[in-house]
C-alpha cells in the first residue's frame, strides 16, 4: 500500500481512537460518580439495572474495538496493514474505509461467515 494511503488509515483510526477513549474516560466519570440509589418501586429499579447492563455492554463492544484499532495501528508500523490474514491478498481500500480494522478481504469474510453459518445449522 503507498505510503500516502498508511497515513490516511494511521490518522483515520488514531482519530476513532481517541473518540472511543474520550467515551469511555466519559463512562467511567458517570458510572463511578453515580451514588447507589434507592428505588422504592422495584420495576424502577429493574429499569435502572437494565438500562446500567445495557450500557456495560456497549461500553464491553467499545473496549474490544479499541483493541482492534491498536492492532491496525500496529500492522500499519510493521507493514503487514491491509493484508487479508486467510489469503494473504490486498483488502480494497473501498472495504478499508468502511471497516479500517478489518483482517479479511470481503472473498474471505464471506466464505467465513457462510462456514460459521453452516455450523449454527448443522
Amino acid at each position: 500500500m503507498e505510503k500516502q494511503r498508511l497515513e490516511f488509515f494511521r490518522n483515520l483510526l488514531n482519530a476513532r481512537l481517541g473518540e472511543l477513549l474520550a467515551e469511555a474516560g466519559k463512562t467511567v466519570t458517570v458510572m463511578s460518580s453515580s451514588k447507589e440509589e434507592t428505588f422504592p418501586d422495584p420495576t424502577d429499579r429493574a429499569s435502572h439495572e437494565t438500562e446500567r447492563n445495557f450500557l456495560l455492554r456497549v461500553k464491553d463492544r467499545e473496549r474490544k474495538l479499541i483493541a482492534k484499532v491498536r492492532e491496525a495501528l500496529k500492522k500499519i508500523d510493521n507493514g503487514a496493514y491491509g493484508i487479508c490474514e486467510i489469503c494473504g491478498e490486498e483488502i480494497s481500500d473501498k472495504r478499508l474505509e468502511v471497516r479500517p480494522v478489518t483482517t479479511f478481504c470481503i472473498k474471505c469474510k464471506e466464505e467465513k461467515e457462510a462456514q460459521e453459518k453452516q455450523r449454527k445449522i448443522g
